[in-house]
């Protein structure tokens, strides 16, 4: 039984996920404590509890202490045998969040992931369009696949989002990604409510990130807008920016009551212009990357080392036989002797 600390460096969900998805890669059990000791309010919330069930079910493993509120879980992984989950989300918790565990448990396998309820959008959570788009992108080219579809969109405080994810075994293969190189293209998408669409916020939000982000690289970015229907108003703004390496760099922003479209806009292409500027894979990569980086190997440039990423090497240095050096801003995956 692995022990693990809920409790170190930001003290977040994200330790439980990697636990829980790497369990079930390395078929290990474990037991993770003080989840989320950190929070404001600590324990499981609806998103953890939902991502830690699907990725049990998925595996027919044994779990125990997994409930709201909830600091302390055991985990016992069986053998990935299900071909299909269906994840079902009570609050406007983050999809993405808990696909983060999922598609961990995923990547040894052929499993369609269907979710109903949460949201695509959410503070201080990845979309569900950075998944697919930007994280997506590094993940095929270290040898794992996997096809997103986002029938419904979902926004704070209902959610109700319904997205679909197909993941195929990955062959595993080494990246190594150190330098930025100059832009090739901008893209993105900018998807709104239905209920929003006279008000055409979708569009604003593009014409506000092209201003800006025209302006600084001389590059016209191509970001596509929908419309979904929504059970309640709400917006969102996914960019990406490859480069000359094939570095994807992603970045986003989030509509709130109260907030004009423009500022969603300008908000996500200041924060995609401070990300290219750093030189190496943006914020928000740099943690998620590192489960898969430890399975494949390689080494990549990051733009921080952050709380985020020092936890998470924690984490996979228990399940998995590699070691972490990380020297300034590049993190690269040894073998442990």
């Amino acid at each position: 039984m692995i022990e693990i600390d809920g409790s170190i460096a930001s003290g977040g969900g994200q330790v439980l996920r990697t636990a829980v998805g790497l369990a079930a890669v390395t078929g290990k059990p474990c037991k993770v404590f003080n989840i989320r000791a950190k929070r404001r309010n600590p324990g499981l919330r609806e998103q953890q509890l939902q991502a830690v069930k699907s990725v049990s079910r998925l595996c027919r493993g044994k779990l125990i202490g997994a409930e709201i509120g909830s600091r302390e879980i055991e985990f016992e992984p069986g053998v990935i045998s299900e071909k299909e989950v269906t994840v079902r989300i009570a609050t406007a918790g983050s999809v993405g969040l808990v696909l983060q565990a999922l598609m961990i448990a995923a990547s040894v396998a052929e499993v369609k992931i269907r979710i109903e309820g949460g949201g695509t959008y959410g503070k201080w959570a990845p979309p569900v369009a950075y998944i697919d788009k930007v994280l997506g992108n590094f993940l095929k080219e270290m040898g794992y696949e996997f096809d997103v579809k986002i029938l419904k969109e979902g926004f704070f405080p209902k959610g109700g989002a319904e997205v679909e994810v197909c993941t195929r075994p990955a062959s595993w293969k080494p990246v190594e990604i150190l330098k930025r190189g100059g832009v090739l293209n901008i893209g993105g998408v900018s998807a709104a409510s239905l209920s929003l669409k006279e008000k055409k916020i979708a569009e604003r939000q593009v014409d506000a990130s092209q201003k800006i982000l025209y302006e600084y690289f001389k590059t016209l970015p191509s970001v596509e807008t929908s419309y979904s229907p929504t059970l309640c108003p709400g917006s969102g703004l996914q960019l990406w920016m490859d480069t000359e390496s094939l570095l994807r760099i992603g970045e986003s922003s989030v509509g709130e009551l109260g907030r004009r479209a423009e500022e969603v806009g300008r908000e996500a292409a200041r924060r995609l212009i401070r990300e290219y500027e750093g030189g190496g894979v943006d914020s928000h990569a740099a943690d998620q990357l590192l489960p898969y980086l430890a399975l494949a190997g390689g080494r990549i440039k990051v733009n921080g080392v952050t709380d985020h990423c020092r936890a998470n090497i924690f984490v996979i240095e228990k399940f998995l036989p590699v070691k972490f050096k990380v020297e300034e801003k590049i993190i690269e995956v040894v073998r442990a002797e």
